[in-house]
């Protein structure tokens, strides 16, 4: 991998950022288009802090994370572009939304679908354990589970 970067999101991203997430997985089997994500991302998501990946001057990855989730911070989503995947795009910008959020709080979420065997082998080699299943949360017939990764205990004695 030569030059990769990582840097909170701009509205000029959103037209990059729509066309990874319209043609990558889950996102396709859980019914989001194009259309969704330009909804989400017009400009940007509201009250959410939100970071690309850029590989060699292109978008390679987002993330969209919310802070204040169940005594800690929840990474809403997580996407790499297909081209940018096997090159740790995916590894270093958890690791930077991991870095930021243990700064300030002792546990970080996250939501995998159960069909999704590669993300759901990516978080356990990160370090995140499953904590539930969520059926029919997005799709009739699936799960959405609820990870945790955490740095201890929320308060300490």
């Amino acid at each position: 991998m030569t030059t990769l970067a990582i840097r909170t999101m701009v509205p000029d991203d959103r037209l990059a950022v729509v066309q990874l997430l319209s043609d990558s997985e889950p996102w396709n089997t859980l019914g989001y288009g194009a259309d969704d994500w330009n909804r989400i991302f017009c400009p940007l998501p509201l009250g959410r802090d939100c970071y690309i990946a850029e590989l060699e001057g292109q978008v390679a990855g987002v993330a969209i994370l919310k802070q204040k989730f169940l005594l800690g911070d929840y990474l809403e989503l997580l996407g790499v572009a297909r081209w940018a995947r096997q090159k740790r795009v995916g590894g270093h910008l958890l690791e930077h939304i991991e870095e930021l959020v243990f700064q300030r709080t002792q546990n970080l979420f996250a939501c995998v679908s159960d069909f999704n065997a590669p993300a759901r082998a990516f978080y356990k080699k990160q370090g995140y354990q499953e904590i539930g299943p969520m059926p029919n949360f997005l799709i009739p017939g699936s799960a959405e589970i609820l990870l945790r990764k955490t740095a201890g205990p929320a308060r300490r004695s």
